[in-house]
């Protein structure tokens, strides 16, 4: 498969799935972490998507490096996760669906950034 776009690339597809996942999930926080966790989740899931598209028409070692941004902004927002879990803003269910989520990004992350 040739690929015309960042749109075509399934990683991509995955994080941007992440994201919308998350700002749904975070219109049922509470109000006052509007500012706090709320912001930060959704600009560390945000962050994924936008570190595979500012890579992807760069040369192979930028792009490498965006993509292990990526992976940093990944486990940025899988910790966001633990913490929304903790504070009871978030479903056990809804945790284990967007970490198994988070989980097959970063496989797909590393395949990607190994066959560069």
């Amino acid at each position: 498969m040739y690929i015309n776009s960042f749109k075509d690339l399934k990683v991509w597809g995955k994080a941007h799935k992440l994201s919308l996942e998350v700002y749904k999930m975070t219109k049922t926080f509470p109000e006052d972490e509007k500012f706090g966790l709320i912001s930060q989740v959704r600009r560390s899931a945000v962050s994924i998507c936008a570190n595979i598209v500012e890579g992807y028409m760069k040369s192979t070692s930028d792009f490498k490096r965006f993509l292990s941004i990526a992976r940093g902004s990944l486990e940025e927002t899988k910790y966001y996760l633990i913490l929304s879990k903790d504070l009871f803003y978030l479903s056990d269910s809804d945790y284990v669906r967007l970490l198994g989520i988070c989980d097959e990004i970063g496989k797909m992350i590393f395949s990607l950034s190994r066959r560069l």
